[in-house]
């Protein structure tokens, strides 16, 4: 089983920037592909941005190309999702995923493990 906790959430103003934070203690994290998704009220949860295993690959929404980077620090277990920008069409709750994968996955189904969800709003 492995645990996905987000962290860095919260209010913002149109144009501003939020970083995301996404820890997976324990496992072979260097090992799963992560990827980000986010959920608005009334909508279906969409595909934000996704890293392979090595971080040498990423792939963005073309809602988000420009304005976000996701990364990640192996050592540490964690993703990042540095949010720049922002829009309030942004506001939603963001996801972290995982897959023990070598590919980059960028459908919803394609991944194992959910975190909780951190909640990103942005004003106009």
């Amino acid at each position: 089983q492995v645990q996905l906790v987000e962290s860095g959430g919260g209010l913002v103003q149109g144009g501003g920037s939020l970083r995301l934070s996404c820890a997976a203690p324990g496992g072979a994290f260097s090992s799963f592909a992560m990827g980000w998704f986010r959920q608005a009220p009334g909508k279906e949860r969409e595909f934000v941005a996704a890293i392979s295993w090595s971080g040498g690959s990423t792939y963005y929404a073309d809602s988000v190309k420009g304005r976000f980077t996701i990364s990640r620090e192996n050592a540490k277990m964690t993703v990042y999702l540095q949010m720049n920008s922002l829009k309030p069409e942004d506001t939603a709750v963001y996801y972290c995923a995982a897959r023990y994968s070598t590919l980059l996955p960028v459908v919803r189904e394609e991944y194992d493990y959910w975190g909780q969800g951190t909640q990103v709003t942005v004003s106009s």
